[in-house]
């Protein structure tokens, strides 16, 4: 396939923040620079490499199953009216610190090179015992970049002994105030008449048009924005309980209006690309280091109608088509996003902190970013596992562990080697 970029009148983003350009990140980045220094140049993975094959290709595939409407009106004449995201913002009963407030181990989170130009951080107390995931941004559920007058990022948080996930709803239209609420993702059962929790990790998620499409162990779950529901029962369980519903103690809950369930393989890293034609959703797996497969890269074309509105394109038979496939030699890489055939991919540290790789990889090569006197490629970011970026902005964002960045791409690619 031969992408196709759209080239579309880009809306500058508010000036950079200044003390995100000063002493204190600017001294952060020096002292992980002297680590990052110390570190061996990554092996090169060279160029990706087409999966042309049907059997190559079949085993991407997912099959659509979406909730019956009697489920879901059976739901929501339980619990109230559904509620859409202007109403979950105006809820907002927590704030992101911004970055001269987040303590130096948030700092240690941000990038070496190139450098964050926006960060915020999570309070400690309210993320304690959860894992933080992926994030999408309004950005990428509409190409201006609101969704209606709001610019708004979603960062979802794991708790896996309990099999909870949860999305914190950011409204970030005053990037000087980043304020938020807690919604949990559920999934309905009983015909509609209680819910579960989602029960798996959130190493993906890509909010389009109206839909919310997250990463569970056997494909992906689907959730509509417009239907989001209040819980009316402050209480640790999480379902229908004595007096009304809960969930978890969270004020809101978001339950599934479908899912594609995967056959041999599932993704585990979701993006966005708007410069193909029809956009499209990223995926790729995960392949520990120790093992001999390649991690996989693909890509499913969103539907055309307007009766579907954010859902994937599927044959008669409710089967998606993978439009294309490769392969990559780079191991141990999480994050995904594609763009005008590059593919960008963050790889973890190979031991516990310091920092990361950040490769860009096409059908010609690879390169990766690089900081310090020796050319070295550990300058990313050491926990990012998902990368979302916003065609209005121009800005890419991302999340490790407790800190939420962004950054243009125009100096991702100016930072490779």
């Amino acid at each position: 396939m031969v992408q196709r970029g759209r080239h579309r009148r880009r809306r500058r983003g508010r000036a950079v923040r200044a003390f995100l350009a000063g002493t204190a990140l600017a001294l952060t980045a020096a002292a992980t620079m002297i680590s990052a220094s110390q570190a061996t140049v990554s092996a090169d993975p060279g160029a990706v490499k087409p999966l042309a094959t049907a059997a190559e290709t079949d085993v991407l595939r997912l099959h659509e199953r979406l909730e019956p409407r009697s489920t879901l009106d059976r739901l929501a004449a339980g619990m109230g009216r559904p509620q859409g995201v202007r109403a979950v913002l105006a809820d907002a009963d927590h704030r992101l610190r911004d970055a001269a407030d987040c303590s130096p181990a948030d700092h240690e989170a941000l990038p070496v090179e190139p450098a964050a130009t926006r960060a915020y951080c999570f309070d400690e107390a309210d993320t304690r015992s959860w894992r933080a995931g992926a994030v999408t941004t309004s950005g990428d559920a509409d190409d201006d970049g609101l969704w209606g007058q709001d610019r708004v990022i979603l960062s979802a948080w794991t708790e896996g002994s309990r099999g909870l996930a949860r999305v914190a709803f950011i409204d970030a239209t005053d990037q000087d105030r980043l304020t938020y609420s807690w919604v949990l993702l559920a999934v309905p059962v009983e015909g509609g008449r209680d819910f579960r929790a989602l029960g798996s990790e959130v190493s993906g998620m890509v909010w389009y048009q109206d839909k919310l499409l997250v990463t569970a162990g056997d494909g992906l779950y689907v959730y509509d924005m417009n239907r989001v529901q209040r819980a009316t029962v402050d209480a640790p369980q999480v379902g229908r309980v004595d007096g009304g519903w809960a969930a978890h103690g969270d004020r809101w809950v978001l339950p599934a209006v479908g899912s594609y369930r995967a056959g041999a393989t599932h993704p585990d890293y979701l993006s966005l690309d708007r410069s193909t034609s029809p956009d499209s959703l990223v995926a790729s797996d995960w392949v520990s280091e120790d093992d001999d497969r390649a991690v996989r890269l693909w890509r499913y074309d969103f539907a055309a109608g307007s009766d579907r509105t954010g859902l994937l394109a599927t044959d008669p038979r409710g089967y998606t088509r993978v439009d294309e496939a490769y392969e990559t030699a780079a191991p141990g890489v999480g994050a995904v996003l594609s763009y005008r055939a590059n593919w960008y991919l963050a790889r973890a540290t190979d031991d516990d902190g310091g920092p990361g790789t950040l490769w860009r990889q096409n059908a010609t090569g690879a390169e990766a970013t690089e900081c310090g006197t020796d050319e070295t490629t550990r300058c990313w970011s050491s926990g990012t596992e998902s990368l979302s970026y916003s065609e209005a902005t121009g800005e890419v964002w991302s999340q490790a562990g407790r800190t939420l960045f962004a950054l243009p791409l125009r100096s991702i690619d100016g930072s490779l080697g």
